[in-house]
């Protein structure tokens, strides 16, 4: 029996602090593979096609999403990013644990489309702090920040259909709550039976 990979799938709102936590994870787990999404965006300096994303036209991504090739895709700042159902298809088959940073729009769709992945969504602990870390990332201008902190509020509503929650107040524990969460579905039964069988010729 070939083992299932883990489709793990992580919401927040911006300044969260998820993409330090996955940073964390891929440390703690350097097996796990970060999903490289399609986007209509033009690429940034120093981003390679196919690592940060995959780039392709307006026209392109249409077509895919008119042939059904996206697991979710959305609409966000005037850009478009989907996240392939092909992808998903063959890390779970090849027995690739794959990470997937989505907004709370692309994760219900895929939810709703796709079996069997584990969300968990990032929070920060109070409307405050988030305020705080925002203002002292000193990349956003006021009204971009008030605008990330109205979305927050909104996203964070959305949290009570997530399979976990991780507040990240403390980031040492929060990335130990991660880790535990992606070290007890490695472990589920189905996972592990590939291992047993080879171990117990079973």
């Amino acid at each position: 029996m070939k083992r299932e990979g883990l489709i793990l799938i992580l919401s927040a709102p911006s300044g969260a602090g998820k993409t330090s936590l996955c940073r964390e994870l891929f440390k703690i787990f350097p097996d796990m593979k970060e999903s490289v999404s399609y986007t209509t965006r033009t690429p940034r300096v120093g981003e390679v096609e196919g690592e940060a994303y995959h780039f392709v036209s307006h026209a392109e991504f249409e077509r895919m999403v008119k042939e059904d090739a996206f697991a979710e895709w959305a609409l966000v700042h005037g850009n478009m990013y989907g996240t392939a159902l092909r992808t998903l298809v063959e890390a779970r088959k090849s027995g690739i644990d794959l990470v997937l940073d989505i907004d709370c729009q692309g994760a219900l769709r895929l939810k709703e489309l796709f079996d069997g992945g584990v969300y968990v969504f990032i929070m920060p602990p109070s409307m405050d702090e988030l305020r705080h870390r925002l203002e002292h990332r000193s990349t956003d201008v006021q009204e971009v920040i008030e605008r990330r902190i109205s979305r927050a509020a909104e996203e964070i509503k959305e949290a009570r259909w997530y399979d976990y929650i991780i507040i990240n107040d403390d980031f040492e524990v929060a990335c130990q709550e991660l880790a535990s969460i992606v070290t007890a579905h490695r472990r589920k039964t189905f996972r592990m039976m590939e291992q047993v069988g080879k171990l117990f010729d079973i």
